[in-house]
């Protein structure tokens, strides 16, 4: 049995984006801790936050869904694979600004969810653009 990169990139991907997504909406606060002081207090002045946090939670739903659509055309699953890249370099820096061991120690795992990202990112284009070259 030959495994598929793409498809277990999308199935893990999607599983997580659908975890978290259902989270985020179910239980916003239990997320307050993951943003910056700062990022809450920018938020807060166009939305409450636990509203931010409930549409990002919807917005990880569609992540997970497009990820796990078989049915989908490839030009969705590079669309969310750029922005979940996108997403976990914005993580990534900022749990940098301010600098904060307690984030650090659970962000680490980020870096991990961002080269799964950027492969997928990678197979995508590659796959619409006519297939592998070495």
């Amino acid at each position: 049995m030959r495994i598929n990169p793409e498809w277990s990139l999308r199935v893990s991907l999607g599983v997580m984006y659908l975890y978290s997504g259902i989270d985020l909406v179910q239980h916003p606060t239990a997320w307050h801790w993951a943003l910056p002081y700062w990022l809450k207090q920018f938020i807060g002045n166009f939305l409450e936050l636990n509203t931010y946090l409930r549409l990002q939670g919807a917005v990880e739903i569609i992540f997970a869904l497009v990820l796990l659509a078989w049915f989908l055309k490839p030009v969705f699953v590079t669309w969310v694979a750029a922005l979940s890249t996108l997403e976990f370099a914005v993580i990534l820096v900022l749990a940098f600004i301010p600098w904060s061991e307690a984030i650090f120690l659970i962000t680490f795992r980020d870096i991990g969810l961002f080269g799964a990202s950027l492969a997928l990112l990678a197979i995508a284009l590659q796959k619409q653009n006519g297939g592998f070259r070495n």
